[in-house]
C-alpha cells in the first residue's frame, strides 16, 4: 500500500485532502476548546464553581442507569468506611 501511495498521483491526492481535512478539523477543534474556556471564565465570574460544572457534565453525559449504578456503589463504599 505504501508503494501505491508513492506512485500513484491520484493516491497521493486523496492523502493530500484527508490530510487537510484533518487539518481544518483540528482548527475548528482549538477554536471551540477556546470558545468553552472563555464560558468557563464566564461561568466562574459569575460565581459558579467550575469544577462541579465539569462534574455536571460528566454525569450528564452518562444514561440514567449507569448513574444509578456508580451513586449506589459510591454510597454503599462511603458506608462502609463511615462516612454516610
Amino acid at each position: 500500500m505504501v508503494a501505491d501511495v508513492a506512485d500513484s498521483g491520484v493516491a497521493a491526492d486523496e492523502l493530500r485532502q484527508f490530510i487537510e481535512r484533518i487539518e481544518r478539523l483540528e482548527e475548528e477543534k482549538a477554536g471551540i476548546q477556546s470558545d468553552i474556556k472563555d464560558v468557563f471564565a464566564e461561568l466562574k465570574g459569575r460565581g459558579f464553581d467550575a469544577k462541579a460544572v465539569r462534574q455536571i457534565l460528566k454525569i450528564r453525559k452518562k444514561d440514567a442507569s449507569e448513574r444509578q449504578e456508580e451513586e449506589a456503589i459510591l454510597e454503599l463504599y462511603m458506608q462502609a468506611l463511615g462516612m454516610a
